[in-house]
């Protein structure tokens, strides 16, 4: 038998790995005008406009009317008669890009420090733009997403992303823009399985509270080594909460419990940080206190049981209308594992159904959820002055059986909506003769 050279199967190797790469690239950017015409325009800020034409320029929204005349030379027009038009629907808390096969291979993941305390860890830089996931997400209509690293305490700090990119760089929409935080359970923990013997009593709610408390005692060290014109030594962990005290960053708390949040509430009064409560399962139950203290809430998936056996069966879709009342600013999310983010606009959907308005379900989702983000100023809604993040469903966004989108835009650029599960559709549809 001859033997291959070093050099041909290289070759042989690259050649291979050219074939398997996919073949969807992010869009390049569009300089000049842009028209999406006579679609019904849902603005995102609760306005319903009919038969409304966009202008777009250099990807931002230029000008949003009836009687907007259409250039005669060459520009882009896409007709929406007939369809719904909404902005980019964003995503507020979840691992895309940093984890791609849920409980799975470990080597495609990247979403967990080492320790307790890593306020220095950027979700942003380990952000893979090649993920399969996001193209899956944007044939949903999700343009934008807040990456969050995960920890047993301080995890490290989130950034947004828009969802066409070459590489994070690229992709980088609002960085490090807030610090997150696993508030210890309240809760007793369950013992093994199969235990045997009988387990010596643990004060859980004690040793939560003395957690909590090293974690106040963590943010007190940090707000005196900011306060010092010079430093003996450089702490990358105190720096990095510097923008927790000059409101340039908000302290994602992530909690579930009456308890939890309650301790959540101590951190604005002792601190003056601006906290986002993340998941918020009995959320409804305190909806007056965090309005009262100017907290907002990124709910958790609306498609699970009840926190508690006491609690009505259809609470988690009856909680975002409670919040709503109380006039608490909160967002819906979607961050379940399986279906891997795609069911956030019926997540909307199913809020619609249980005591918010379809225009107050699509705000959870984009300009509310912009806001709790810190992205408002430029994106969440279709309004003149901000980038055109839009997309356009051939029926109702919030509804699975009308939800087709045909068009999505990111700052102007139309992406395309392949993704590996259309490319299998096409590959098989052929195969079997039945396009």
């Amino acid at each position: 038998m001859k033997k291959v050279s070093h050099s041909i199967l290289l070759l042989l190797f690259f050649a291979i790995t050219a074939t398997a790469q996919d073949d969807i690239y992010p869009a390049p950017a569009y300089k000049g005008l842009l028209f999406i015409t006579n679609g019904t325009v849902h603005t995102g800020t609760g306005q319903v406009l009919d038969n409304t034409t966009i202008q777009v320029n250099n990807g931002k929204i230029e000008k949003i009317g009836t009687n907007i005349p259409l250039p005669a030379d060459h520009v882009k027009v896409f007709d929406a008669k007939g369809k719904h038009v909404y902005p980019g629907l964003i995503l507020s808390d979840c691992d895309l890009g940093l984890r791609e096969i849920a409980n799975g291979v470990r080597g495609s993941n990247d979403y967990r420090e080492l320790g307790e305390l890593n306020p220095n860890i950027r979700s942003i830089v380990s952000y893979n733009t090649d993920s399969k996931i996001i193209n899956t997400l944007k044939a949903n209509g999700i343009l934008l997403a807040n990456i969050t690293p995960q920890g047993s305490f301080i995890s490290g700090s989130s950034s947004v992303v828009q969802l066409d990119a070459w590489n994070w760089e690229d992709a980088a929409y609002k960085t490090d823009n807030g610090i997150h935080v696993t508030f210890p359970s309240f809760l007793p923990q369950r013992g093994p399985r199969f235990s045997t013997g009988q387990q010596p009593p643990v004060d859980i709610e004690k040793q939560s509270l003395q957690k909590i408390d090293a974690l106040k005692s963590f943010f007190s060290e940090a707000k005196s080594y900011l306060q010092e014109n010079e430093h003996a030594q450089t702490n990358l962990k105190f720096a990095a909460v510097k923008g927790l005290f000059d409101k340039t960053q908000k302290l994602f708390i992530h909690a579930d419990q009456v308890k939890q949040m309650l301790a959540a509430v101590d951190f604005v009064k002792e601190f003056g940080f601006a906290v986002v409560i993340v998941g918020g399962n009995e959320s409804w139950q305190i909806a007056p206190l965090l309005k009262q203290h100017n907290i907002a809430v990124i709910l958790g998936p609306e498609h699970a049981l009840p926190a508690t056996e006491d609690d009505d069966v259809d609470q988690p879709y009856k909680t975002p209308a409670a919040l709503q009342k109380a006039g608490v600013l909160f967002a819906l999310n979607d961050n379940t594992a399986n279906t891997r983010f795609r069911n956030l606009s019926f997540n909307a959907g199913t809020a619609a159904a249980y005591g918010l308005t379809k225009e107050e379900a699509l705000s959870a989702i984009t300009l509310n959820a912009a806001r709790i983000l810190g992205i408002d100023d430029k994106t969440g809604s279709i309004e003149v002055g901000k980038d055109a993040n839009i997309i356009v469903s051939e029926g109702d966004i919030l509804d699975m059986k009308s939800s087709i989108v045909t068009y999505a835009f990111i700052q102007g650029r139309m992406v395309s909506l392949a993704n590996k599960q259309t490319q299998l559709y096409e590959r098989y549809m052929g195969k079997y003769g039945l396009k």
